[in-house]
């Protein structure tokens, strides 16, 4: 496995210098800044992810003024008690996907969402949760949380500016080419050996998972 210096000027070299590598790349939020995000736009961006998937993301884009409206702001306890006729209301709401089982995500995660109160709220869990272990977030959002699976948390983590990484396909070639999977990672052996070597160039770099995640994607 390359070291990220070494990872990081293939990148700089083929986006024309390291200035505008550096341009290219994200800094996530710090926790704090994560905290002063109200709870509906936690609830609001996974949302968007679920419902974007299988779908052209400029579908929902077009018609996110209208989801906003629909599930009332994504406020949390109106979304969690959203009652039989609110839900078959949505079924029939030109202003959104009409899909059930994603409107009822909605819900679902709401729902999830209130309980993540008990341990200081959405914000704190999901914006503390150790990098070394982003893998565990991913998971207990899998397994808490509904249609949260995939690259749907991970994606919704990352709009919101938390410290992450993605599954794309340029990060899955680099990875393979540094010999630390052979495939796409589904496995939990694999995953683990994911975040061990993001762990490895963080050690190494100071960086943090968002920026490798996208100097990997970017040496391809």
């Amino acid at each position: 496995m390359r070291s990220f210096e070494e990872i990081y000027d293939i990148a700089a070299k083929r986006k024309g210098g390291a200035e505008a590598l550096e341009a290219l790349l994200d800094t996530p939020k710090s926790p704090e800044a994560l905290a002063q995000i109200p709870e509906d736009r936690w609830l609001a961006e996974v949302s968007k992810f679920v419902f974007r998937t299988g779908l052209a993301w400029q579908v929902i884009e077009n018609k996110w003024a209208g989801f906003e409206a629909a599930f009332d702001g994504f406020d949390i306890g109106r979304c969690a008690f959203m009652d039989d006729e609110k839900f078959d209301s949505l079924l029939t709401d030109t202003r959104i996907v009409r899909s059930g089982p994603k409107i009822a995500s909605v819900r679902d995660n709401a729902a999830f969402f209130l309980e993540l109160r008990a341990q200081g709220g959405v914000a704190k869990v999901l914006g503390e949760w150790p990098s070394s272990d982003f893998i565990g977030l991913l998971d207990m959002l899998k397994a808490r949380g509904t249609r949260l699976g995939g690259q749907t948390g991970a994606y919704s983590l990352r709009m919101l500016g938390r410290d992450s990484f993605i599954m794309s396909p340029d990060v899955i070639a680099r990875l393979v080419a540094e010999g630390v999977v052979d495939k796409a990672p589904s496995s939990k052996t694999a995953m683990r050996a994911v975040q061990a070597a993001f762990n490895d160039w963080r050690d190494q770099s100071g960086r943090s998972l968002t920026e490798i995640s996208r100097v990997l994607a970017f040496s391809v």
